[in-house]
């Protein structure tokens, strides 16, 4: 097992990529706190996987935009396990306007999940990978870390930005042992995504078909979704890789929609 008796904290974790990468790291026996704004969510995923083991799993609320909750909560994953080895800042949410009808307040909230929310959690968790001199922190982007679409203004500039600080950390982090990278996935098809299609097909004015084709796929080399399973094996290959060469990187997933 890749990750046996190693401790990971995973955010938005109750549903979606978030709950396939924490079942990815269970599998290869890590133990994984499930951290989602939904508690009761997070406490049935946790029990689910730790019921499918071999490692085990915890589920504990955290706003991931409210410092206070952020520490509490890793504090409670170091209680119940006596530190952190993984951080997986995936919480996020997709909001679409045209930039010109772009609210101000949806602006502000969907930059704050995900970009405070990896400030955070990444401050909160780090300190425990230095006390070991070791640890990974994987940051969830997305093709949009790198390319732009219409509608996406403050969820491009996040994804954006979580590039950034995902290099600045591995040249913190490279004196004590830590790494940092980036998953880039093309579109998944969560729920969060399928939300999107007739909101974009609205702003649009195409049908809920041409989404899909056009906008969603329409770069893809196969026409295919990327699925959960395909980012938490990433997401695997960078928690467990054997040595700190793999470090400041970002890996794409999708299905050849961006290449570089």
């Amino acid at each position: 097992m890749k990750l046996e008796n190693q401790i990971a904290l995973v955010t938005g974790a109750a549903r979606g990529i978030g709950e396939g990468i924490a079942r990815r790291f269970v599998a290869e026996g890590a133990n994984v706190a499930i951290a989602d704004i939904h508690l009761e969510d997070a406490q049935e995923t946790a029990q689910k996987l730790s019921d499918i083991g071999p490692g085990k799993a915890i589920g504990i609320r955290m706003d991931v935009t409210d410092e206070a909750e952020v520490n509490k909560g890793v504090a409670a994953v170091v209680e119940v396990w006596g530190g952190v080895d993984i951080l997986v800042s995936n919480a996020g949410i997709q909001i679409v306007h045209p930039i010109e009808d772009f609210p101000f307040a949806d602006w502000k909230k969907l930059l704050a999940i995900h970009l405070d929310g990896a400030f955070l959690t990444t401050r909160a968790c780090i300190p425990h990978m230095y006390r070991k001199n070791r640890g990974s922190v994987i940051y969830m982007g997305s093709v949009h870390s790198k390319e732009a679409s219409a509608l996406k203004s403050a969820y491009v500039t996040a994804k954006h930005g979580l590039l950034g600080l995902c290099r600045v950390v591995a040249k913190e982090g490279a004196a004590h042992g830590v790494r940092a990278n980036l998953i880039c996935p093309g579109f998944v098809e969560t729920e969060l995504v399928k939300k999107q299609i007739p909101e974009q097909a609205k702003d649009l004015g195409i049908s809920e078909q041409e989404v899909v084709e056009r906008v969603m796929l329409g770069e893809t080399v196969d026409k295919k979704f990327t699925t959960v399973e395909d980012v938490a094996q990433a997401a695997l290959l960078f928690a467990g890789f054997d040595s700190d060469a793999l470090t400041g990187q970002s890996l794409v997933v999708s299905h050849g929609w961006y290449m570089n």
